[in-house]
């Protein structure tokens, strides 16, 4: 092992060289997904990739505090690249990094760790987890001075294209920029609110997958800004249309098959695609904590446009929590419909998975599935049909995620304290805040 890392290594400084790369940022997340990185000279590189290089941790959200600052950067060769926007004759690249305490061991308030831990279990039971993301965001116009403003760009709609999609040059330049990186893109398109896109890239291994998740945010960002945009994976900037969601495909292998397919069953599902979809049917109110993990997420998880409400199940309609895609044999997946792009990608990709194997290790039963419009349906027949529905708002999330010991196992204590506890901040000054709605309405009423 140690002489394939060496290797690997070695193919990272022979890359930075032929690059002519002169600044390598060593990048990784706070808990709450935020891409954090430290710059380093290039002649600094093979201390990094050493995994001798040091930074404060007391300044990083959720990590420490000050009299246990000292952090370390583990960088991942694999993860290698260079930005294709900066010029070849100083051409920057990047590197994803784990943390780590000065003792060696994985930081615990390191969210790519902890991914980490939850793939490792999943590793001891044979599985390993593919997924593919769908997220989606909002393009802005900026003012004079540059800040972002609520002026969309364009009133197109779902699958518009030029000259309606004004937005499609900088969605292009965006793909252009993926692709070089080494994204596989699959599909770009307008989506249903004006101003509002998606970008589809190929399913891997969970980790990968979360690794171009927070890579995807930053590229696009970047690439909207050169255009004069703003990007935001907010999830519901805009009162009145859809906001933005970040489906989540996900299949299960063993040695190299496709796990969750049987030509046998009706649906083409086995047994452990039913007790995944269980799993995650069981703990989706606490999943929600960190798949929605923002007060605005609970504005976009309302009915009526298009956002998942329901705790239910089905092969056929996309109201359901949880859809199970037409295609089968080794594209059997399922589609998890809640999560939104505000989320930490690490950890919300830990939760789902532990979720899911919960359920497969508990032998779990989904109840049937529920092919009628759960958004057309009375409370009477939810109530009928058994269909729970996820929390309304980020307080009930978190009260559902304190009674949840699985997936608050998943996120290890120093993570989970310090997520709940900067939430419930955020919750309490958004609850006791004043807002324009409420001046409009009362002021001159009462």
């Amino acid at each position: 092992m140690e002489d394939k890392n060496k290797e690997k290594r070695a193919a990272v400084l022979n890359q930075a060289e032929e690059w002519g790369v002169k600044f390598v940022r060593l990048q990784f997340t706070d808990i709450f997904g935020v891409l954090k990185n430290v710059a380093i000279p290039v002649n600094q590189l093979p201390k990094a990739l050493n995994n001798e290089l040091m930074f404060d941790g007391s300044s990083i959200e959720g990590f420490v505090r000050i009299e246990e600052s000292d952090m370390y950067l583990y960088p991942d060769p694999d993860t290698f690249a260079v930005f294709p926007w900066r010029p070849h004759d100083g051409a920057v690249a990047r590197l994803i990094c784990d943390v780590y305490n000065p003792d060696g061991t994985p930081f615990a308030g390191c969210p790519r760790c902890t991914l980490k831990k939850v793939i490792a279990e999943a590793a001891a039971m044979g599985y390993t987890m593919n997924v593919g993301p769908e997220a989606e965001f909002f393009l802005f116009h900026t003012d004079a001075s540059g800040r972002p403003t609520l002026t969309t760009h364009d009133r197109a709609g779902y699958f518009d294209l030029t000259p309606v999609d004004l937005g499609e040059d900088a969605r292009r330049d965006m793909v252009l920029t993926l692709e070089q990186m080494g994204f596989e893109i699959e599909a770009s398109h307008h989506e249903v609110a004006p101003g509002q896109h998606e970008i589809d890239f190929k399913y891997a291994e969970a980790l990968t997958t979360a690794d171009r998740i927070a890579t995807f945010k930053f590229v696009v960002r970047t690439i909207a800004q050169r255009h004069g945009l703003h990007a935001t994976f907010m999830p519901k900037p805009i009162y009145g249309i859809n906001g933005s969601g970040m489906h989540v495909n996900i299949s299960l292998s063993k040695d190299g098959q496709n796990v969750f397919y049987d030509p046998a069953d009706r649906l083409g599902l086995s047994q452990t695609a039913y007790q995944f979809i269980a799993g995650i049917m069981k703990h989706a109110r606490a999943l929600a904590a960190v798949t929605n993990p923002t007060v605005n997420s609970y504005k976009r998880l309302v009915p009526g446009y298009e956002a998942p409400v329901y705790i239910a199940w089905s092969p056929r309609n996309r109201s359901p929590l949880i859809r199970v895609p037409a295609k089968r044999g080794p594209s059997t997946r399922i589609e998890v419909r809640h999560p939104d792009p505000s989320c930490n990608p690490y950890l919300a990709l830990a939760v789902l998975l532990k979720a899911g194997l919960d359920g497969i290790k508990k032998g779990l039963t989904p109840p049937p599935p529920t092919d009628k419009n759960i958004f057309a349906m009375t409370p009477a027949e939810l109530q009928a049909e058994g269909i729970g529905v996820l929390p309304g708002s980020l307080d009930e999330a978190l009260e559902a995620l304190a009674e949840d010991e699985v997936i608050k196992e998943a996120l290890g204590p120093h993570i989970y304290e310090r997520l709940t506890l900067a939430q419930k901040l955020e919750w309490e000054q958004y609850r006791t805040r004043v807002h324009q709605w409420e001046i409009d309405q009362y002021l001159t009423k009462f």
